[in-house]
């Protein structure tokens, strides 16, 4: 029986126009459709698979505003047994550090955990340090950028691939564990998933009810910040090149002069 807790995040729709807010450089959540991130997705696939292949329970976190809500009963529709929402005001503008102290104490709330799943960096923040940041919180072992992913009784396996090969991994349970672009393909909600997840039972936490320090999260207590940030420039019409019979020539010269060749 393996109880497993898998973190889920709602990001701005890759397709859709992604901004910072002029006040502060934050996230501007408002600019953009918002969905389950796809690693995410990923994430509450390998869980399942893993549920089905034995017996246990997953549960799904996620800290977010309150329209995470939309992200969570993706992840309840897709199979995931229950959730557990952590939304404060005070959390805008958190950092991967004082985000992932807010996970750990969610998933104090999971009675009975062997294995925490996560994609391995989020389509927004890219900045792929959450797992491993957990793992240490919690005094965990951590596999990281797993392409393949097995439970065998108390041990995790897992398959890394890297720029240089790749590692195959073991670690006792319980365990973090991040997952990548080519661990799965997830299934797509039925409609009776989808039904079944609007009475699948969802718990709401504050920091406070949390035993987190305000003091610890929100951007004025972040160790990074975005000072500046400026939109990226409108495309611009490219160079046309008139072919009189030295055509080749003139690319050549402009490819040289952009020290492409």
């Amino acid at each position: 029986m393996t109880n497993i807790v898998v973190l889920v995040k709602q990001v701005p729709d890759t397709y859709s126009e992604r901004k910072l807010s002029g006040a502060d450089h934050t996230l501007d959540r408002e600019s953009a459709d918002a969905v389950l991130d796809e690693i995410n997705e990923k994430a509450v696939e390998e869980a399942l698979k893993i549920k089905e292949a034995g017996e246990g329970e997953v549960t799904v976190i996620s800290v977010g505003p309150d329209r995470a809500t939309d992200a969570i009963r993706k992840a309840l529709s897709m199979g995931a047994d229950k959730a557990i929402h952590v939304s404060d005001e005070a959390l805008h503008g958190s950092d991967a550090i004082a985000t992932a102290k807010v996970i750990a104490a969610a998933i104090g709330k999971v009675e009975g955990y062997d294995l925490i799943i996560a994609g391995n960096e989020s389509s927004d923040g890219r900045g792929g340090a959450v797992p491993a940041i957990l793992a240490e919180l919690l005094g965990l072992p951590q596999v990281t950028y797993a392409r393949e992913v097995t439970v065998d009784g108390t041990t995790i396996k897992a398959v890394r691939e890297t720029e240089d090969g790749l590692t195959r991994l073991e670690a006792s349970l319980p365990a973090v564990v991040s997952v990548g672009e080519k661990i799965n393909e997830p299934r797509y909600p039925s409609f009776k998933g989808i039904m079944a997840a609007k009475k699948k039972p969802v718990e709401t936490f504050t920091i406070a009810d949390l035993g987190v320090d305000a003091g610890e999260v929100g951007l004025a207590n972040a160790w990074s910040t975005v000072t500046e940030a400026s939109p990226k420039p409108p495309r611009t019409a490219g160079e046309k090149v008139e072919d009189e019979g030295d055509g080749g020539t003139k690319v050549a010269e402009y490819l040289v002069g952009q020290k492409l060749i």
